[in-house]
């Protein structure tokens, strides 16, 4: 499943939002989305987990819970739509 992520303070790594994410199972992938001009973090990022049952479980106990001084907003990923 893959996990939208926001809220995330500037300061975090990929590595941490992983191991934040990784108490609750398997992580695939962690990205946090950084702006094209200022190689700075946009706030946001993506998770993917491999079962739905610990993704579920890791958006219940994330969601608004405190991050380096961030309250993190998680929720199941919306797929884009193609053009």
């Amino acid at each position: 499943m893959n996990i939208y992520v926001g809220n995330i303070a500037y300061s975090m790594s990929e590595q941490e939002l992983q191991n934040a994410f990784g108490a609750y199972g398997n992580v695939i992938s962690a990205k946090i989305i950084i702006d094209k001009r200022t190689g700075r973090s946009k706030g946001y990022g993506f998770v993917e987990m491999s079962k739905d049952e610990e993704a579920e479980n890791a958006i219940a106990a994330l969601n608004g819970q405190e991050i380096k001084g961030r309250e993190l907003r998680v929720n199941k990923a919306i797929p884009r739509e193609e053009d």
